[in-house]
């Protein structure tokens, strides 16, 4: 029998994560929530037969296996923490929470009962990362020595939460920043890290109580791995986007670059001194593959993944960069 999914949120993301979770054919969507008709209609659409409920409590109350959250980050630790209580696996839009201590307390919720936790870090999942993860995970490139991680938008979140650090924990760092930690770190098999240095800014001044940043420089150690992370809302870039995560070894360098501006569509070379080889090219439909993943590990397994705990390790980086 598939595994019976409740979908707590069901705008474009939302919907989009469903869309290839019920296309593996694994789970089945048994309830949907959304305080929008419209996003309510569109999800329906997707699965005639879910149940519409009005919130996460009534979802709850359902025969359920698991619950996929896409709701405001201020709301994702406790409603995973709800729902992991009632015995239910999740999958989390990130950041899954605003703080380290939040992202353990989930995690720490999902040990406890023994169940599976998921969150949507889909830069992982792109043809491009998986290529350069397994050159540095074999050793080909030597010793990696330096990573310079980039993630520039030219655009700014549309919701006013956003721009809440208590609703939403931060600015640039909590929203892009994240996925270009969580690819250091599990490129590199999560070692430990030191000597962490920020500067976060919020309208090109430094950043004041109350304001979320707008751009953010951080550097860090991870094990012997020195690591540079740039990111930004709003950038004047000349470009939708630019988005870079590039590893430099002693036998040689490899890295992932957006094309032309596209949040999309990513290029993938290995270096050796001036020469660039191709390591993989777009097209790539890699947007919802750690929704699907999960799927697939949910009809497999609902008990809990130690991986789990490396959300925790990429939080309490971000924990540093915020000096908090």
């Amino acid at each position: 029998m598939k595994p019976r999914i409740g979908f707590l949120g069901t705008g474009w993301i939302g919907r989009h994560r469903m869309e290839a979770m019920l296309a593996t054919g694994l789970v089945e969507a048994a309830a949907i929530c959304d305080p929008s008709e419209a996003c309510l209609g569109q999800a329906a659409d997707l699965a005639p037969k879910a149940n519409i409920v009005a919130d996460l409590e009534e979802m709850l109350e359902l025969d359920l296996d698991g619950v996929v959250i896409a709701t405001p980050s201020a709301l994702h630790a406790a409603q995973s923490i709800s729902a992991l209580k009632a015995g239910k696996a999740v999958f989390c839009q990130k950041p899954l929470g605003r703080t380290a201590p939040e992202t353990a307390a989930v995690v720490n919720a999902a040990r406890e009962v023994d169940r599976l936790l998921g969150v949507d870090l889909s830069y992982r999942h792109t043809q491009a990362m998986k290529a350069i993860s397994e050159l540095v995970q074999s050793g080909e490139l030597g010793e990696i020595f330096a990573i310079d991680l980039t993630f520039h938008n030219a655009y700014g979140p549309d919701k006013a939460w956003f721009y809440d650090p208590e609703q939403s924990g931060g600015g640039c760092v909590v929203d892009l920043g994240v996925h270009l930690v969580d690819l250091a770190l599990w490129t590199m098999g999560f070692p430990s890290v030191g000597d962490v240095d920020a500067r976060l800014l919020s309208g090109g001044r430094p950043l004041q109580p109350g304001q979320v940043e707008d751009y953010a420089l951080a550097s860090f150690a991870a094990g012997g791995t020195q690591v540079r992370l740039a990111c930004s809302w709003k950038l004047n870039a000349g470009r939708d986007a630019v988005i870079e995560a590039a590893f430099y070894g002693t036998r040689g360098g490899a890295a992932l670059r957006n094309v032309g501006g596209s949040f999309y569509d990513f290029t993938a070379h290995r270096f050796h001194g001036t020469a660039a080889h191709p390591l993989a090219d777009p097209p790539d439909a890699w947007g919802a593959r750690a929704a699907a993943d999960w799927a697939g590990r949910i009809a497999a397994s609902p008990r809990f993944d130690l991986a789990a705990d490396e959300f925790v390790r990429v939080a309490e980086v971000l924990d540093r960069i915020y000096g908090r």
